[in-house]
């Protein structure tokens, strides 16, 4: 109904405002992989946050996995991610194993202090943090974590690249419980979390920081 206009319902018949909301009816589902970046250098400046050997070879491992399920069948759409060095490298790596994937980058995918999490963290933030990063961060979950579009026909298979603190809140928002709770979980470098939100707005959490296809030696970040 909030996406109809209200005056174009007036004199209409009662099959004709339900043909109408019909129309704005999502009809597919669409399955997001949510990857956290491989793991990087922890450096003052943004730019020298690069991956580290070890974080390059866990993105490529993410992205071998990603094109055995494309060979299986599985239709990539794309790939967002995060403009921040780390995410955009593991995003590159990422394409090399998903040849002609279209790319898009995104400033509202990058790392921040989401809410005040409960438990409150072991090291102190200032307020400042979470009132600078929460509404990004939120405004990042609205536009890529909703119901297929009306015209969209097929399921999507959609690919984002970002952060930790992101896709943690990202899943906590999705399935409806305390955002406050997003510190409670952790998820390794590269790993893969994938939820599917169906036609009529339920979400389920398929994989949460899944990296069972990396050797332990290779693991790092959670």
């Amino acid at each position: 109904m909030s996406l109809i206009n209200l005056n174009d319902l007036k004199g209409c018949t009662e099959k004709d405002r339900e043909d109408k909301l019909t129309k704005c009816d999502a009809k597919v589902s669409r399955h997001i992989y949510l990857i956290r970046h491989g793991q990087y250098n922890d450096a003052d400046c943004e730019s020298e946050r690069t991956l580290t050997g070890k974080g390059r070879e866990q993105a490529d491992l993410t992205g071998q996995r990603l094109a055995t399920l494309a060979n299986e069948g599985i239709n990539f759409n794309g790939i967002v991610y995060s403009s921040l060095t780390r995410s955009t490298e593991t995003a590159d790596i990422i394409s090399r194993r998903l040849p002609g994937i279209k790319m898009c980058s995104s400033n509202l995918l990058h790392e921040g202090a989401p809410t005040r999490p409960v438990p409150p963290e072991s090291r102190w933030r200032p307020d400042l943090d979470y009132f600078k990063d929460g509404p990004r961060i939120e405004a990042a979950f609205r536009k890529y974590i909703h119901r297929a579009d009306p015209e969209q026909t097929k399921d999507s298979y959609e690919i984002i690249v970002c952060h930790d603190n992101v896709i943690r809140y990202f899943v906590c928002r999705a399935l409806q419980l305390p955002p406050d709770g997003w510190l409670r979980m952790s998820l390794y470098h590269g790993s893969i979390t994938k939820m599917v939100v169906y036609s009529n707005g339920d979400v389920s959490l398929i994989t949460l920081g899944d990296a069972g296809y990396m050797p332990p030696g290779k693991l790092s970040g959670a």
